[in-house]
């Protein structure tokens, strides 16, 4: 009652929230039906849990299973190096003018849909023109120009290494902020006590910032089944399909585009299990150890 105006703003999110998120709950029990659009919902055939052995009998499953958790694993971890390792860089500089133009090139990438950074991602690895070929022959690191996104091998990598480019700008943002509440004092008395730049981040900047680390790797891992959908679709083709295909393309391409509403919503219902086993577990953990946690 202390915070009337804060709990009145936050009334428009929660009705937001119960419409669009708690409400739709109910389609779960299509999972359990054999779903038919034109039938009346109740009308409709149970089935028990035949959709969900269906799902664990199908082999693709299991290699679209490797691809998300492979993609989302590199998307993670370099995710959280680059980001870390860009807002420490930034923090460090002293022309602030340098600061700022590093600030907006690097956030800029954001800002383009994947429609558009897809196709900046092709031409640059394409064989007819394509940077990355151009200057690794000129290197005469290749010998001739390489198929990136024609063999499967390269297609994890080429996704990761896209992910850091569109959205290491954007991701720093929260590690700055955190900077900004460490207290100048710290870099003051370590600099008097004669610590080096790399011994001030070493023992100020990286503790300063492990509780906020620690909450968005808590809140990471309750993602760890959503390795994206724009970029592998976008990317992807026949040639990388063993690799490339991860479970909302499965969800797609096996479930919604054959009219298996039922099997396809099994897989969704299985990936929000598992989601939520993982954020429980690594909140549990952090608790354990007594670090920051969300709950």
């Amino acid at each position: 009652m202390e915070q009337k105006v804060l709990v009145a703003m936050s009334v428009p999110f929660l009705i937001w929230l119960f419409i669009f998120k708690y409400l739709p709950i109910w389609g779960w029990t299509i999972a359990f039906q054999e779903f038919k659009p034109a039938k009346d919902i109740l009308d409709q055939k149970w089935v028990g849990l035949d959709n969900f052995k269906s799902l664990f009998m199908d082999e693709a499953f299991y290699r679209v299973m490797r691809n998300t958790i492979a993609m989302s694993t590199i998307n993670l971890v370099l995710g959280f190096v680059t980001a870390i390792a860009l807002a420490i860089l930034l923090n460090e500089l002293r022309k602030m003018w340098f600061k700022k133009m590093v600030q907006t090139i690097s956030y800029l990438p954001h800002f383009i849909s994947w429609v558009v950074a897809a196709s900046i991602i092709s031409n640059t690895l394409s064989t007819d023109g394509g940077i990355i070929n151009i200057v690794m022959l000129k290197l005469h690191l290749i010998n001739e120009p390489i198929l990136w996104l024609a063999n499967g091998n390269y297609f994890w990598g080429i996704i990761g290494i896209s992910e850091v480019w569109k959205n290491v700008g954007w991701n720093t943002i929260i590690y700055l902020a955190a900077m900004t509440m460490i207290d100048p004092a710290l870099y003051e008395a370590a600099e008097m006590d004669g610590a080096s730049r790399w011994r001030r981040i070493i023992h100020i900047t990286l503790p300063g910032l492990k509780p906020v680390i620690i909450i968005l790797l808590i809140m990471n891992l309750g993602h760890i089944l959503e390795s994206g959908f724009e970029p592998q679709y976008l990317l992807g083709n026949g040639l990388t399909a063993d690799f490339s295909e991860n479970l909302d393309i499965f969800l797609l391409k096996y479930g919604i585009s054959m009219g298996r509403f039922s099997f396809a919503t099994a897989a969704g219902i299985f990936k929000t299990v598992v989601s939520f086993i993982f954020l429980f577990a690594a909140n549990h953990i952090a608790k354990r150890m007594g670090q920051e946690r969300l709950f």
